[in-house]
């Protein structure tokens, strides 16, 4: 064999995942690569694609898979149980294999797929990831990462024992608002912070909440698969009031605005100041949407409802109380906005930091942080950029299939924050009582029965 034929046959040893190593090795750097090397102009070479399965390609799903696309990915199959909603994608990949039982689909197709994509509702996102996982595959997964404390705290095991890469979508992490939060915050510009407010405006805003389950029982759309769609959840009749969008609201298959936005508003006080698992929660809710003929009301989540989080000191920091606010509930506006330069009121989604030496605030997914009083802004000029800053939310996870450095918001990080999220919500179960939570146990040290509420029972024939 002449050295070019053995040159060859050493080429053709090579797996495709060691291909895909070597394609995200210069991750988050620029590299110049010779044409010849290259699948065409402007196309990303075979060897260096990502065959990506979708499982939810409809809504914020069909989003997603639209935008890995864009990135580069193969679309090599989608999954969805309702042929209607998934139409656009099925119109945009039209080579793709198409399945409604995503459990099929990794029977079927797992040998052609690299990484998955989970942009289903909540109660659906621990199942799928995990099948994902099982079967060695990397994970974009939509927030809240799952429905559950169990859940939650299983996947994020799950993923990091398989080694794949991961990454929860809350998109505002990668901004350079997000950065400049945790390099602001971390040199102290505004002194040592112990209290931070947050709130969102989409409860009852973009869903119904506060209302029971309804009477009527109208048949099932032809194009959906109702058995499919509730997965792991008990039984309940088909009603457009829960599908394709007004689930969030409902507590057997949504997680309200803090699961919808707190993984976009509380991630940036988390992230800062290092916040691991709250010691203490509380909650207070409405009583017009907590009672409904005459017994408490866990069909959907409360027409409003104030959290509370104590978390205990850290290293180097003192300890912090966070209240969440949501269905049009907010902090008073802080008085120095009266003077500021620019923004003059809260916005809608935000946090709001409350320091020794000043106060800081921004908007949900990582926008960009403004400074009370205005004078502290020259102050926070100087601060040197610290943090390493992202070529893009989608970009980090698809250089990571590739063998590139671990998204920032990697299970690891995005599965205690989902933690924090669910225990809010659990607190609503119990509102007006002071729980104290045992993180390394998953446990209430002083409410044992809502102990029964960090997993919810699966019907047969869905597991983690």
């Amino acid at each position: 064999m002449s050295d070019s034929h053995r040159a060859a046959s050493r080429r053709r040893t090579y797996s495709r995942r060691e291909l895909l190593a070597a394609a995200g090795a210069a991750a988050w750097s620029v590299t110049v690569v010779p044409r010849h090397v290259l699948g065409g102009a402007g196309q990303t070479p075979p060897s260096e694609r990502v065959n990506l399965a979708g499982i939810g390609a409809g809504g914020m799903g069909g989003g997603d898979i639209a935008t890995h696309a864009k990135n580069g990915a193969n679309i090599v199959a989608l999954c969805d149980v309702d042929d209607v909603r998934a139409a656009g994608s099925y119109a945009a990949f039209p080579k793709a294999a198409r399945y409604k039982d995503f459990r099929r689909m990794f029977d079927k197709e797992a040998k052609r797929i690299d990484a998955v994509n989970v942009g289903t509702p909540d109660h659906i996102h621990a199942v799928a990831t995990a099948a994902a996982i099982r079967a060695g595959k990397h994970v974009y997964c939509q927030k809240p990462l799952t429905h559950t404390l169990v859940e939650c705290r299983t996947v994020t095991k799950a993923a990091r024992a398989a080694g794949v890469m991961t990454q929860m979508g809350n998109q505002g992490h990668a901004t350079e608002g997000a950065r400049l939060t945790n390099e602001w915050i971390q040199a102290g510009v505004i002194g040592d912070v112990r209290e931070i407010h947050t709130w969102s405006d989409r409860a009852g805003l973009l869903w119904k909440q506060g209302i029971p389950r309804p009477k009527e029982t109208p048949p099932v759309p032809a194009t959906l698969d109702w058995n499919l769609w509730l997965g792991p959840v008990r039984e309940r009749p088909y009603h457009p009031i829960y599908c394709p969008v007004g689930w969030r609201g409902w507590w057997d298959f949504g997680s309200g605005a803090l699961g919808d936005m707190g993984a976009h508003i509380i991630d940036h006080p988390v992230w800062a100041l290092g916040l691991g698992s709250p010691s203490v929660v509380e909650a207070r809710v409405t009583l017009d949407g907590a009672i409904l003929e005459g017994q408490r009301n866990f069909e959907s989540f409360p027409l409003a409802a104030l959290m509370f989080f104590e978390f205990p000191a850290r290293d180097g920091g003192p300890p912090i109380k966070l209240t969440w606010y949501e269905g049009g509930l907010m902090p008073p506006t802080p008085p120095e906005m009266a003077h500021a330069k620019g923004w003059r009121r809260l916005h809608d989604n935000g946090v709001l930091y409350v320091g020794t030496k000043g106060k800081m605030h921004h908007s949900s997914h990582g926008g960009m942080p403004q400074l009370l009083p205005s004078e502290l802004q020259e102050e926070a000029e100087k601060v040197p950029k610290t943090m390493k800053r992202s070529p893009g939310h989608y970009e980090e996870w698809l250089l990571a299939c590739k063998g590139g450095p671990k998204p920032v918001s990697n299970f690891d990080y995005a599965g205690p924050l989902t933690e924090i999220l669910l225990l809010g919500l659990l607190a609503c179960r119990s509102p007006g009582r002071r729980l104290e939570w045992d993180s390394a146990k998953l446990k209430f040290k002083n409410a044992p029965e809502l102990n029964a509420f960090v997993h919810a029972e699966y019907r047969k024939g869905w597991t983690l």
